[in-house]
């Protein structure tokens, strides 16, 4: 079985360097000993414009049977084990020579060239004999998604003999042009697609084969649209290690959300693991926390809002959907959350128009910020709960007494409900980096004396399924700016715009 790796480069950038990446001199060929027989690297060609490595997996049948006699995959019909496919089709067997002979560059590590370990390489990998259970369609399926270009023609079972039609094998050459992938990024992409593609591993998979799943699918198989058919195949379809591992995908994707809370993850592992489709499920709570919000701004007339602590930028993105509103400004401490949004927010793809409308600013809300003055609403959702209780005050001046929106916003998780969630031990907050989650009697307070201190009206809106006995699992307060006659200043301009329509 046989792969090759091939990049481009330049004088300054020359491509010899994949030499230094892959930790293999481009001037030697070298042997490495493998559990199944002996991996083959040399370097058909080494120049600055073009290095390609090729890697041949020599595999043995007999020790083949010896360690296993067929876990994992390999038939059990005693010709069979020692005839087959295993010395010439690309298979699990070469996606673990691919981790032996290229541990360091699978990592990511090079101490030789650590920049060009980070840069994404124009890259061409060739597999002249792949088995595909899916064909072509299962190939473009598993790789267009991750950014490659993929050329593939399924391989005829007799070329003499076109009648007899196709094999399940199929030649494969991937392209990805510079700026999309690093090389262990690619690298990681064939250790767990190759034996997906083959539907089968010829070792025995055992229950460390999650992490070893998760590792390689690290930044890509969480959101990958065949996640489940990936994890169900690599993981020889035992059902109590696929569930593990969508399970684990599911609370990674949400673990960087600033508004995941129990519920949330609860929906995101019922998704990943296929419970019952046949029963309606309920609308997400993140899901109906934004419609609150939107129902909120717009029944207020609100067009310029601040979304403080926006995050990775959910409610951005729905509030750019509406064209009533003419600005929209979202604020968080983290940069990586802010570059998430812009990504969600596909600032750089979007017209000029549509761009103007947004802003993404880094600030901490516990400091006044003049760039927040003026605007007609501010949301805080699921942060307050993220700050400590001791620098509360600061935030409530930097909001309500500095910025001084006519409306602001703000959601937090109700306690109360917490002993609903059948995930959530007691005593147990729904998020690791809560400082604290209140009451509504607590929130309440908090709320009305705030208002009282700024000059705010303040109503209470639930959020979710108001339990009789616990009330809704997401609290809501409206406040309003009131004018020193005591008149709601939202109203009062709605009216006036009324009046001047009439």
């Amino acid at each position: 079985m046989f792969l090759t790796i091939s990049t481009t480069g330049t004088p300054e950038r020359p491509a010899t360097d994949l030499g230094f990446l892959l930790h293999k001199h481009p001037d030697k060929a070298q042997a490495f000993s493998t559990s199944y027989g002996t991996a083959h690297v040399w370097y058909p060609e080494a120049t600055a414009e073009h290095c390609t490595a090729a890697l041949l997996l020599e595999v043995d049948p007999v020790a083949l049977v010896r360690r296993g006699k067929g876990r994992g995959g390999t038939p059990d019909a005693a010709l069979a084990q020692y005839v087959n496919d295993r010395p010439y089709a690309a298979t699990s067997l070469l996606a673990v020579a691919l981790s032996r002979v290229f541990s360091s560059a699978l990592h990511g590590q090079c101490n030789a060239r650590p920049e060009r370990a980070a840069q994404p390489l124009p890259l061409r990998i060739e597999v002249p004999a792949l088995p595909a259970r899916g064909g072509a369609a299962l190939v473009r399926g598993l790789f267009e998604p991750l950014g490659w270009t993929v050329a593939v023609r399924a391989v005829p079972l007799d070329e003499q003999f076109p009648e007899w039609g196709d094999s399940r094998y199929v030649r494969l050459v991937l392209d990805v042009p510079e700026g999309k992938l690093t090389l262990a990024e690619a690298l990681r992409h064939l250790y767990v697609l190759l034996p997906v593609l083959d539907d089968s591993k010829h070792y025995w998979v055992a229950p460390d084969e999650v992490d070893k799943l998760l590792r390689a699918g690290e930044g890509w198989l969480a959101e990958h649209p065949e996640q489940r058919l990936i994890t169900s195949r690599y993981l020889s379809r035992r059902w109590s290690l696929t569930r593990e591992a969508r399970e684990r995908l599911a609370l990674l994707r949400l673990a960087d959300a600033d508004d995941t809370d129990v519920e949330e993850i609860d929906n995101a592992v019922a998704d990943c693991v296929g419970f019952d489709d046949t029963k309606e499920r309920p609308t997400p709570l993140a899901v109906q926390r934004r419609e609150a919000i939107l129902a909120a701004l717009g029944a207020a007339g609100a067009r310029r809002v601040l979304d403080l602590g926006c995050g990775q930028g959910q409610l951005l993105q729905e509030l750019l959907k509406d064209a009533r509103y003419v600005e929209i400004v979202g604020v968080d401490v983290s940069m990586r959350a802010l570059t998430v949004a812009a990504r969600r927010l596909k600032l750089d793809r979007v017209g000029e128009r549509q761009a103007e409308r947004v802003k993404l600013l880094q600030g901490s809300l516990t400091y006044t910020d003049k760039r927040l003055k003026g605007y007609d609403a501010a949301v805080l959702s699921e942060v307050i709960e993220h700050v400590d209780v001791e620098r509360l005050p600061t935030l409530e001046y930097a909001v309500f007494g500095s910025a001084q929106p006519r409306m602001v916003i703000v959601t937090t998780p109700n306690v109360e409900y917490n002993v609903r969630w059948e995930s959530l031990p007691a005593g147990h907050v729904r998020h690791g980096d809560h400082r604290f989650e209140w009451t509504r009697q607590e929130f309440r307070a908090w709320a009305g004396g705030t208002a009282e201190r700024h000059g705010y009206g303040v109503e209470f809106v639930p959020v979710g399924d108001d339990d009789p006995e616990v009330g809704p699992p997401t609290q809501m307060a409206v406040f309003t700016k009131s004018d020193s006659d005591g008149t709601d200043r939202t109203t009062a301009d709605e009216s006036e715009k009324g009046v001047k329509a009439a």
